[in-house]
């Protein structure tokens, strides 16, 4: 366990301690807001204004999957209780005190999830994003590499126990 935390800590210097940091974060700020949750209910309720029963089945398994998505997010960073990034540059506020797994990280891979079962022509562009809203939270310094795999993995085994099961 020691070694990973030595990992996690080596990336965050990596990425957040050198002479790019400021223009860095500015972009970094602009890609996590992207992953807020308001914009994920927008995207859906258009989708099932303009698609038909494709999209409000994506509507739907979007509800059912943050539905169980958000209660495990919430439980397992408040028994984690891991710390988030310290001594380092932090360039937001984050929402709360603990940083296992990354919520955003989770939400924009439930979404991907989503978008690859409904529109798999765009599944390769949503997970990408995804990714880039996850690494935006390292770049930001408010979450570890392992904060964001925990996220992701979340994020898509929720989404794959509601789509395929």
């Amino acid at each position: 366990m020691k070694r990973l935390q030595r990992l996690d800590l080596r990336c965050s210097e990596l990425f957040l301690q050198h002479g790019y940091n400021q223009l860095q974060a500015r972009i970094s700020r602009l890609v996590s807001r992207t992953g807020d949750g308001p914009l994920y209910l927008l995207i859906a309720l258009l989708l099932a204004a303009v698609d038909g029963s494709r999209g409000m089945a994506f509507l739907i398994s979007g509800l059912t999957i943050f539905a169980i998505e958000l209660p495990l997010y919430l439980l397992l960073k408040n028994f984690i209780r891991r710390e988030r990034p310290r001594g380092l540059p932090v360039f937001i506020r984050p929402s709360d005190r603990y940083s296992l797994p990354s919520g955003h990280t989770a939400a924009a891979f439930v979404m991907a999830s989503l978008v690859a079962a409904y529109y798999p022509y765009a599944s390769g562009a949503a997970f990408v994003w995804a990714t880039c809203i996850g690494a935006s939270r390292l770049l930001l310094g408010v979450h570890f590499l392992t904060d964001l795999v925990a996220g992701a993995v979340l994020g898509f085994g929720c989404a794959a126990l509601v789509l395929f099961c």
